[in-house]
């Protein structure tokens, strides 16, 4: 792994109400790549020997915190756990913003980076985004890859139930408590086959509270997703090279996810992986950034 050039964490305005707190890795010449978090994830997230590892790959890398995490901004409208059970068992509900708006804010650091069109991948929530950066904003996107991810639709991608009231637990505000409730959790939907090491975990659930929490805004991400539209329809339309990863093992996002939108979407790439759940470990790092660097290239072929 060579040294490339990392940025400081820097701050985008994107809108009137949204300002994005972002990271660069590497040649800022190099295929501009937007890498896009799940829910209630900050950008540290994407670990930086992983971000590293697609610098290597000829990617320029840009990481951030979606609206509601991290140093971003913090967004208005309250969203009750009674609300949220109702849009988990309906569809419905009334949310303080959607996918779609998320989709702009990724298109908006495009913009204050003078960037026409980039490489665009996401995982779960982030998967989510950028299948809808595609769809509404298709001429800025060369290519997609969307990991661990669904469609909208309700009969796919559904989540075990049994993590629905963990999910709606809340989030203490004392960092021991937040950090061994986190740790116990990804253990939960973590990869069977590629078990985490309890210090990995602990590390990232400290520097995750020391980032600053949002327990509100988890709920204004989970209303987003419970409320989003079927995009099969729309993803059916597409014509940039797809690239679907989906683990075999997930338990937050069912692999029938996956499976359908890799169907939805014409000439898509479908990897499944045996004994992965609903995270990245390393050990797959490679396979996981090649399959991003090969879904790239079929995009400057196509050009």
């Amino acid at each position: 792994m060579t040294n490339q050039a990392v940025s400081d964490e820097l701050f985008a305005p994107v809108s009137a109400e949204v300002e994005l707190c972002y990271q660069t890795f590497g040649d800022p010449s190099g295929d501009p790549l937007l890498l896009v978090m799940g829910l209630g994830g900050p950008m540290i997230w994407w670990d930086d020997d992983f971000c590293h590892l697609l610098a290597d790959k000829g990617f320029f890398v840009i990481r951030y915190d979606n609206r509601d995490t991290g140093r971003s901004s913090v967004q208005r409208g309250r969203v009750r756990r009674a609300d949220l059970v109702r849009a988990f068992l309906t569809g419905r509900g009334n949310a303080p913003y959607s996918l779609s708006d998320m989709a702009s804010d990724g298109i908006g650091l495009l913009d204050h980076l003078g960037i026409d069109a980039a490489h665009v991948a996401g995982i779960s929530m982030g998967g989510m985004i950028v299948q809808t950066m595609a769809i509404d904003h298709t001429a800025r996107v060369r290519s997609m890859t969307s990991i661990m991810s669904t469609t909208g639709k309700r009969s796919v991608g559904w989540q075990d139930p049994k993590l629905l009231p963990r999910l709606l637990a809340g989030k203490r505000v004392e960092r021991e408590a937040y950090v061994k409730t986190a740790v116990a959790f990804a253990r939960l939907i973590g990869s069977p086959h590629y078990p985490e090491p309890v210090e990995r975990a602990t590390k990232r659930s400290e520097e995750t509270f020391d980032r600053g929490l949002n327990g509100p805004g988890v709920l204004r991400h989970m209303m987003a997703i419970l409320t989003q539209p079927n995009r099969s329809r729309s993803l059916h339309s597409l014509t940039i090279p797809s690239q679907i990863i989906h683990g075999l093992s997930d338990r937050m996002v069912h692999v029938s996810g996956g499976r359908a939108t890799s169907a939805a979407i014409p000439g898509s790439e479908l990897l499944l992986v045996d004994g992965m759940g609903h995270d990245l470990p390393p050990e797959l790092w490679e396979s996981v950034t090649e399959a991003i660097r090969r879904t790239a290239n079929r995009a400057s072929a196509s050009s």
